[in-house]
């Protein structure tokens, strides 16, 4: 997995603290209006100016600086609260103005430099976990996923309650899909539009080539070895549409066997019944085939494959964000 260095902003702060050009982080935990950028926004600045991040798209971002600046020299976090005005949000592509608070944290004197190391392996292993802080005490810690927190970990949302901000930390979302087809073919683009890390698995090369998908990251080997080699966890959707039981059971299997939060599979309900038994005489559960969805996608009356890829899209965020 590769990274922007927009998406780094933990490890870079604790890069530059550990090399001595000391960092301070500062998080957007709260906004009102149309703001810049959305919470959880971070923006660390080094001892000597260096900024990486952003936390209002260059709105405030030159007041955050020198705020930062200021708690590297006294050692203190702190809370600020900033208006965007409507002119300002314009300028960035927005219709109006909001209001921003960020929380300021120097790494070393505030934000203990063990407790940031900690947020980074959890982030390297592709954990998810929460970072909490008191507004009022200070105090600091990591959570797992909870169930006082698993809506805020399905939703990726960060966010204020009572006296504690917590920042949900979560592994990228990808998806698998196995079968290159013409759905495929929307399907991929479209989730990427979403935010999906992508991988397209089918081991007949002729079906799965750059000259049908130009550009897209293809494996030839078999789906169950892919996706093993991959790596699947909670926050993977797995796509079968092979519509080829040889294929599409073998990346199935391997998909229940793992905690995905997606499985999706096409075909018809008759074809479904047929998995259904092929996977029961394999040995799977009632509860694990209860899983799959199918037919895939959401009933929407799609026809063409770009309008079952947008059902697809739909029933795979339905899922992530409500649950089900």
């Amino acid at each position: 997995m590769t990274q922007s260095e927009h998406d780094r902003i933990p490890e870079i702060a604790l890069e530059w603290h550990r090399a001595g050009r000391k960092a301070a982080l500062a998080t957007v935990i709260e906004t009102w209006g149309s703001a810049p950028r959305p919470v959880g926004s971070q923006l660390v600045v080094s001892g000597d100016g260096d900024m990486m991040g952003s936390v209002s798209s260059g709105c405030v971002e030159g007041a955050v600086v020198e705020e930062a600046m200021a708690a590297l020299a006294d050692g203190q976090a702190r809370i600020l609260s900033y208006g965007v005005s409507d002119d300002e949000a314009f300028a960035v592509g927005l219709a109006c103005g909001g209001t921003i608070r960020v929380l300021v944290e120097p790494v070393g004197p505030a934000l203990p430099e063990a407790l940031l190391a900690d947020l980074v392996a959890e982030r390297a292993a592709l954990h998810p976990v929460a970072y909490v802080a008191d507004l009022e005490t200070w105090n600091r810690r990591l959570l797992p996923v909870n169930a006082e927190l698993a809506d805020r970990f399905r939703a990726d949302k960060s966010g204020v309650e009572g006296s504690r901000f917590i920042a949900i930390h979560n592994p990228p979302l990808r998806l698998i899909v196995v079968g290159a087809v013409h759905i495929a073919q929307a399907l991929l683009p479209m989730a990427r539009a979403c935010g999906y890390e992508t991988l397209l698995i089918d081991p007949r090369e002729a079906f799965g080539s750059a000259t049908r998908f130009p550009g897209e990251k293809v494996n030839h080997d078999w789906p169950d070895e892919a996706m093993t080699a991959m790596g699947l966890n909670g926050r993977t959707a797995v796509v079968t549409l092979a519509h080829d039981p040889k294929i599409d059971d073998a990346a199935i299997r391997a998909a229940l066997a793992s905690d995905v939060f997606y499985l999706g599979c096409l075909g018809s309900s008759r074809s479904h019944a047929k998995r259904v038994a092929r996977l029961t005489d394999a040995g799977h559960s009632e509860a694990e085939i209860a899983r799959i969805h199918a037919p895939v996608g959401v009933d929407i009356g799609s026809r063409s494959p770009a309008e079952i890829a947008v059902s697809i899209m739909a029933e795979i965020t339905q899922v992530l964000r409500r649950g089900g």
